[in-house]
């Protein structure tokens, strides 16, 4: 009986051994766990493992853009060239509306954009704002972007941006070459210093047209002190017939030099027909006036389209307003016509765009002008469009005035000395 105790004892202990290596052995495998505990230090990198995770893929733009004219219209053919060339640099699928008027039918154009699957849409004309402001507010989820507009920075609308460049940089080089010819024709017996008077034909009297032909006259002015200029409206940003009639018109006061802020051929052609050298603007015309065709100064907006269009495919934000300047390529002379233009003309404007693109020289500086005979030290510009027409910014500040700073588009609407409007 002692022997069966002591075998059933023997054998209990043996289980009780067993069950007690049992329980230890979810500690040995703890132990390395132990070992490890450094990577619990490490644990910052585990909580950054998102960032590790594959990119958003780039979002696919699709871009719709709105024309006020066609082809035939310089302004337009600038915009249109543009669009193809930022679009295909860029791999992007486009569509165009040709013929828009700044009306309804502007916002019928996006919206069709839109249904046609464009998630950026862009128009070129200062009236088409209010539409395309709309059209904005109506598909949050496109991204409209417009030239010339004003209201961008003050409307709030997230999907909604403003765009202009430094234009009255390139026109004021195209007013030194104007000047260099004036000074050419001086020189010859041609003219005497009194009789150096430019004519400039404008759209209409917005500012936009203001900044622009001031700008000219004073790079006229920086390189021939004598020059005087003659203003005349068209009210129609494209019209042959009235184009050309104001070039008759500014003939018959004895300009002997024009420029313009219009978009067609009607005025070089008048031009070249009566042998007066002019500047254009958007484009060349070189072929078609050969005898009279100087140079001319345009707006790029390839560089605008493409920054657009990369932050949308990028996901990142558009700028209420922006401005192209000299340095993005936004500002540019065409070809300069060489058969016309006055010796040394070349060299002179590579010198005028260095000084302008360090800021060494600034277009509107205060003292290459007076108003009423007086300095200008201090002016309110309407720069915030409310449509009250109230000016509210001080945009003169160290010795010039800062146009398109305070938003991209023109604001300079003073009258200065020099020029006369003769349809006021």
């Amino acid at each position: 009986m002692k022997k069966i105790f002591a075998l059933l004892l023997a054998l209990a202990m043996v289980f009780a051994l067993a069950a007690c290596g049992q329980q230890a052995a979810p500690a040995e495998e703890a132990a390395p766990a132990e070992e490890a505990a450094p990577a619990e230090e490490a644990a910052p990198a585990e909580e950054a493992a998102p960032a590790e995770e594959p990119a958003a893929e780039a979002v696919t733009v699709k871009a719709g853009f709105i024309f006020l004219h066609d082809e035939n219209s310089t302004y337009d053919l600038n915009f249109i060239n543009a669009a193809k060339e930022a679009c295909e640099k860029l791999g992007v699928e486009y569509l165009m509306k040709t013929g828009i008027p700044e009306g309804q039918e502007c916002y019928d154009a996006a919206a069709e954009l839109v249904d046609e699957g464009c998630n950026f849409i862009f128009a070129d004309s200062f009236g088409h704002e209010p539409f395309l402001l709309q059209a904005a507010k109506d598909f949050p989820e496109v991204q409209f972007c417009h030239a010339t507009g004003t209201q961008a920075h003050t409307a709030g609308v997230a999907n909604y941006h403003n765009g202009f460049a430094s234009i009255y940089e390139g026109r004021f080089l195209g007013g030194v070459a104007a000047g260099l010819k004036l000074n050419e024709m001086i020189e010859s017996g041609a003219i005497t210093e009194d009789q150096a008077k430019v004519g400039y034909i404008g759209a209409y009297p917005y500012a936009e047209v203001k900044s622009g032909y001031t700008s000219f006259f004073l790079g006229v002015r920086y390189v021939c002190p004598s020059a005087t200029m003659e203003v005349t409206f068209t009210n129609s940003w494209y019209d042959p017939t009235l184009e050309k009639e104001a070039a008759t018109k500014l003939i018959a006061r004895n300009c002997v030099l024009i420029s313009e802020h219009a978009d067609s051929m009607g005025a070089p052609t008048e031009c070249e027909s009566n042998s007066i050298p002019f500047v254009f603007y958007n484009g060349s015309a070189a072929d078609a006036c050969p005898s009279t065709y100087i140079v001319a100064s345009r707006i790029d907006w390839a560089p605008y389209m493409e920054f657009c269009m990369n932050a949308i495919m990028n996901g990142e934000e558009i700028p209420a307003d922006w401005t192209g300047t000299l340095a993005t390529g936004s500002v540019k002379l065409t070809e300069l016509n060489e058969a016309v233009a006055a010796a040394g003309t070349a060299e002179k404007l590579a010198e005028i765009e260095a000084l302008l693109a360090s800021g060494e020289l600034h277009v509107f500086d205060t003292s290459f002008f007076t108003v009423n005979g007086a300095a200008l030290d201090s002016y309110l510009a309407d720069v915030d469009d409310m449509g009250d027409f109230a000016p509210e910014t001080e945009v003169i500040a160290d010795g010039y005035f800062h146009e398109s700073e305070y938003r991209s588009a023109p604001y300079f609407d003073i009258d200065i000395d020099g020029i006369t409007n003769i349809d006021a």
